[in-house]
């Protein structure tokens, strides 16, 4: 593989809560998953976060999600296929027009925390999701995680999609993320976390937490901004992976 794209979790900061270095990261990512005010993020500090995308050249995404602002949206919900159908339409909506007005668009959609798991295997809210999308724009792109059964499901309602590995983040060995519960979940060695990407894009392995390599496709790779050392992180992936001759680019495309 001699391209990937480098993405990030931005626009998370509410109010006079900041959460991560939106600015720093621009300059590093070619993607950003931008908030849209379900998990985190306010109208104003996603502005903010548009027009610096804007300004840096970087393609954004809808990071959409359950309405869980307490609980960062990482905590799963029972949620009605009719209501996830029209939450999910309703950020992507808000998202689109304080793009417009950044003078950027919305070009794929990459869900959030806990609704990014669970539709990775549960179908029925996967289709919601799905449906969502599709009736908002079919041409925007459905961000998964590499090798889980939504692809199947997006590519079948007409959707296109792009596999998505993470650098900071712990794999068990049937391709699942570690729970963040568990010791060891989340990933902080910068060197090390590049050295697992670069083998990844050349080797198309990952290695899992017991240790044993397993094989992984991924069209992305994300580095979550709210983690410590997130721009450190992302910095030595990106470097790592320049120095071996990997071109960074946005799987979108670029805005225009």
């Amino acid at each position: 593989m001699s391209s990937i794209d480098l993405n990030s979790d931005l626009g998370e900061s509410f109010g006079q809560w900041r959460m991560g270095d939106d600015a720093t990261m621009l300059g590093i990512v070619t993607s950003a998953n931008v908030a849209c005010g379900f998990h985190a993020g306010d109208p104003a500090g996603i502005s903010r976060t548009l027009q610096a995308a804007a300004e840096h050249g970087v393609t954004v995404g809808a990071h959409v999600s359950y309405p869980d602002l307490v609980g960062f949206g990482r905590r799963y919900m029972d949620i009605a296929s009719d209501e996830l159908y029209a939450d999910v339409i309703y950020q992507i909506g808000a998202l689109q027009g304080l793009a417009r007005a950044a003078g950027t668009q919305v070009r794929y959609v990459k869900p959030h925390g806990a609704l990014y798991n669970t539709i990775a295997h549960d179908r029925r809210q996967a289709e919601a999701v799905i449906e969502a999308i599709r009736d908002v724009d079919a041409s925007l792109l459905l961000m998964t995680l590499a090798g889980t059964p939504l692809v199947g499901w997006a590519r079948e309602a007409g959707l296109n999609t792009a596999a998505e590995a993470f650098a900071d983040r712990a794999y068990n060995a049937d391709g699942s993320l570690v729970s963040r519960r568990e010791a060891g979940a989340v990933l902080h060695d910068a060197d090390r976390c590049a050295e697992r990407m670069d083998r990844l894009v050349h080797e198309g392995v990952i290695e899992c937490i017991d240790g044993h390599d397993i094989a992984l496709h991924a069209d992305s790779i994300c580095v979550h901004g709210d983690s410590p050392g997130a721009v450190a992180l992302a910095e030595a992936v990106r470097a790592r992976l320049t120095r071996s001759g990997v071109t960074l680019k946005a799987f979108a495309g670029t805005p225009s």
